[in-house]
């Protein structure tokens, strides 16, 4: 069984001590799971979600655990934002070494039925934001000549589904960002890796009818939905030393879902 994410392992096969590791969208869901699960690897964890509110209950798990986090509040998608949650981070700690874009959105609908603010809004979060980040901690990581970027999309971005063409597409364009700036940031000892969920239990979830989540257990081979401790798991792996000759790579941790 699973553990709740605030409950972090004792072990962790990955060493991340010493380590600064940013994390967006870590309030709640899988992005808090993946906060804890980095801090248990021994990393200080800067948390970065909507609010600071949001945020106080993955900083005291982590803190309870004995581990080390901050927090900040910032739009992902707002430049401005990103640039001065960096630069402050830079300087306090003079490297990141391991960015984590977890953070996302839904604004579900048919194609047709979709309004220009729900393109834009899950774009400008999912896609821009994860260029944003990316941008401003890989010139950090560049000049540390060492880093680790684990970019979080969806089986919805390899396959595609249907009311989520605006997520699917953004979704998508994080594949093939990943794989371009992989390529482009190679040189200098940074990985870009992607880690692609299936159905998750998070708050998106939850909200779904009983008869669509056996529909979709069904589907998936393991019979069961995932937990957010699966994915942290897969992102824990890509963030240590250990996987310094793997990069471009799409992971879609899903229960065999897209088999």
């Amino acid at each position: 069984m699973a553990e709740e994410a605030g409950s972090p392992k004792t072990g962790c096969l990955v060493d991340l001590k010493g380590q600064t590791a940013l994390v967006t969208g870590a309030s709640r869901g899988i992005g808090r799971a993946v906060a804890v699960k980095l801090a248990a690897c021994g990393a200080r964890v800067v948390g970065v979600a909507r609010t600071l509110e949001g945020l106080q209950t993955t900083l005291e798990a982590i803190r309870a655990a004995g581990g080390e986090a901050e927090g900040y509040a910032a739009d992902v998608a707002s430049a401005e934002d990103v640039k001065r949650v960096v630069d402050d981070v830079e300087s306090k700690y003079q490297k990141i070494q391991v960015l984590v874009n977890n953070a996302g959105v839904t604004k579900d609908g048919l194609m047709l039925r979709m309004e220009d603010d729900a393109w834009d809004q899950v774009i400008d979060v999912n896609l821009k934001g994860t260029f944003l980040w990316c941008r401003a901690v890989g010139a950090v990581m560049m000049r540390g000549r060492y880093g680790r970027i684990v970019n979080i999309s969806s089986v919805s971005g390899i396959r595609g589904n249907p009311g989520q063409a605006n997520y699917s597409a953004s979704k998508a364009g994080v594949i093939g960002f990943s794989q371009t700036i992989a390529r482009e940031l190679a040189s200098r000892g940074i990985t870009v890796n992607v880690v692609a969920p299936g159905f998750i239990t998070t708050d998106m979830t939850d909200v779904l009818p009983d008869k669509i989540k056996a529909e979709v257990k069904d589907r998936i081979p393991l019979k069961r939905l995932g937990a957010p401790e699966d994915i942290a798991e897969m992102v824990a792996f890509f963030s240590g030393p250990a996987t310094s000759y793997v990069t471009g790579q799409v992971v879609a941790v899903d229960g065999g879902m897209t088999v």
